[in-house]
């Protein structure tokens, strides 16, 4: 009996060191794009499920349960023999402590997004060069993910992902497609991991932590010191608005959370609001109709 518990637990072991650390689907959406060679696109999604999905990303052993919902959505407008443009949307989430809630951490959506492929084409990441726009893109963003997911659990502790997204971007400078270098736009890859990494945004991930840790994460426990938290993690924001009133950033935190803002400060005990109303509407006014239900 104990050799046999001594055999499953090895098996269990081995099976906690090789878990992935991603739950994502990836879709291919390519309804706009005529033609009966449907197939390719069959492949393709197909092909980059199971690259991100079975790729080993970290050195790190994740439980099976503390895999990252994610799903990355590649929507295909034009097709040119092998080129193909479009956007991607990328979205993930994590649970709350003590609930079956999933928060939405990250969501955005890069324009910059065109790449060649043929069908059955080998993926591979290469973390040395640049080989595919397609899978520098991807692999981007799973190091992204990871980032953002690291910094709502520790204070700043997705930095070691998050340079990793730079090296691939880093690498990706010459290879002549938009969205790597500074000079390609607002909204751009560069702009997103740049502006992260930079010490003039650092309240921005604070922020980050304090409204999931410290805020959602105690909302079972304690909804008004959650509330509590949540408004300082604002606070935080907005002392980022007083600087960089037009901080990308901003946006993208706001993409993600405007919503369930509203959700939270809309029910349990009451809270004053017109503060937290006050700065939100500077932050984001294109959101105000959603403040405006913040009682």
């Amino acid at each position: 009996m104990r050799k046999f518990f001594n055999v499953v637990l090895i098996i269990f072991s081995i099976a906690q060191v090789n878990s992935q650390e991603l739950k994502c689907t990836v879709a291919v959406v390519s309804d706009r794009i005529p033609g009966s060679n449907r197939q390719i696109f069959t492949t393709l999604e197909n092909a980059l499920n199971e690259f991100v999905n079975q790729r080993r990303w970290t050195s790190y052993a994740y439980k099976p349960q503390e895999r990252i919902d994610c799903n990355l959505t590649l929507t295909i407008l034009e097709q040119s023999g092998n080129e193909f443009k479009g956007h991607i949307q990328i979205q993930s989430s994590r649970p709350i402590y003590n609930s079956s809630y999933l928060t939405p951490v990250f969501n955005f959506k890069d324009d910059n997004f065109s790449f060649n492929y043929a069908e059955f084409q080998p993926l591979q990441f290469n973390e040395n060069i640049f080989e595919s726009n397609l899978i520098s893109i991807l692999s981007f963003y799973v190091y992204t993910i990871l980032g953002f997911d690291a910094d709502t659990f520790s204070l700043n502790g997705g930095t070691s992902f998050f340079t990793r997204a730079q090296d691939i971007l880093v690498q990706s400078q010459q290879s002549g497609y938009a969205g790597w270098n500074q000079n390609d736009g607002p909204g751009t890859r560069f702009m997103l991991i740049d502006n992260i990494l930079s010490p003039t945004y650092s309240l921005f991930r604070k922020a980050l932590y304090t409204y999931h840790l410290q805020g959602l994460d105690v909302m079972s426990d304690d909804n008004r010191k959650a509330k509590e938290k949540i408004a300082e993690s604002i606070m935080d924001l907005k002392s980022i608005f007083s600087v960089r009133p037009n901080a990308f950033l901003l946006r993208v935190f706001m993409d993600s959370k405007a919503t369930e803002i509203v959700s939270v400060f809309s029910d349990g005990p009451i809270y004053d609001t017109k503060t937290l109303k006050d700065d939100l509407l500077q932050i984001s006014p294109i959101n105000a109709g959603k403040w405006n239900e913040i009682k």
